[in-house]
């Protein structure tokens, strides 16, 4: 079986949102990784990553998304996570491996893209 990720890009607002689908690993992470470069070389700084959809995460995932981080600050912009609270099934494991790692707090968490988008949203506590 063949490993995949799927990202697709939209927007709402003045955020860029890419919707992540599959598994982030070794093999798929350079995607990501692309596709985040993709949108700040459109001039997109302020990002939006929907991980509701991701099924695994490995370190090489985890060191995308700090990758990110790190990028948009060094463009004072700003990067929101979409992931759904631990243990509620689809997407659940991308936020038990950032809290068993500790970088969790590190990110600003969202329950959805419309909570994300929002100004006055506030992100779920870490």
């Amino acid at each position: 079986m063949a490993v995949t990720l799927e990202v697709t890009y939209g927007e709402r607002g003045e955020w860029a949102v890419l919707q992540v689908t599959g598994e982030l690993d070794l093999v798929t992470s350079p995607v990501l990784r692309q596709r985040v470069h993709d949108a700040v070389a459109d001039g997109r700084h302020d990002l939006v990553l929907d991980l509701s959809e991701v099924v695994f995460c490995d370190s090489s995932g985890v060191g995308v998304l700090i990758a990110t981080r790190r990028l948009i600050r060094s463009c004072q912009g700003r990067l929101r996570l979409i992931l759904p609270e631990v243990d509620t099934g689809a997407g659940s494991h991308v936020n038990r491996v950032l809290a068993a790692l500790g970088v969790r707090r590190l990110f600003d968490v969202h329950a959805d893209v419309v909570s994300a988008t929002d100004e006055d949203s506030r992100p779920l506590s870490a």
